[in-house]
C-alpha cells in the first residue's frame, strides 16, 4: 500500500534487546497527514537503525510511503502495525484544486447531411 502526505510529527525513537535472539532493535514512529480536501492522519513506524538512518525522515517532509499493515494479538486484544518499507521524497507538489487544462477548440468541419438520400434503412434493427 502507498500514501502521500506531509510529516507532521516525529515521535521519539524506541529500542531494546530481543528476548528471543538477544540482538538490539530500534523503531521510530512518524505521523503523516494527507494533503486532500479532508486530510487524514496515519501513524507509521520504521523498524531498524539502518532503515531509520537511510530514510532520514524529518518534520515537514513531503513523502510517499509504501507500507505493510499487520495485526497481532496480545492478552486477548488486537493491535495494528503499519510498517514502512520504502520512502520516497515528493519533489513537486501538484495543486489538487488547480483547474484542468481546457481542450483545444475543434477544427471547423463541413456539416454532415443526414437528410434523404437512400430511402432504404440498412440498419439491422
Amino acid at each position: 500500500m502507498e500514501i502521500t502526505g506531509k510529516i507532521i510529527a516525529v515521535l521519539p525513537e524506541r529500542g531494546g534487546v530481543s528476548q528471543r535472539t538477544g540482538s538490539e532493535w530500534k523503531v521510530q514512529e512518524y505521523v503523516l497527514e494527507t494533503q486532500e480536501q479532508y486530510p487524514r492522519k496515519m501513524c507509521f513506524d520504521v523498524f531498524g537503525a539502518d532503515k531509520i538512518a537511510q530514510f532520514a525522515i524529518k518534520l515537514g517532509d513531503h513523502l510517499t510511503v509504501s507500507f505493510d499493515v499487520d495485526a497481532r494479538e496480545y492478552n486477548g486484544r488486537w493491535y495494528n502495525s503499519i510498517r514502512a518499507w520504502k520512502v520516497e521524497r515528493v519533489t513537486e507538489q501538484a495543486d489538487p484544486m488547480a483547474e484542468p487544462m481546457p481542450f483545444p477548440p475543434a477544427p471547423d468541419a463541413a456539416p454532415v447531411d443526414f437528410s434523404g438520400g437512400d430511402s432504404k434503412d440498412d440498419l439491422p434493427f
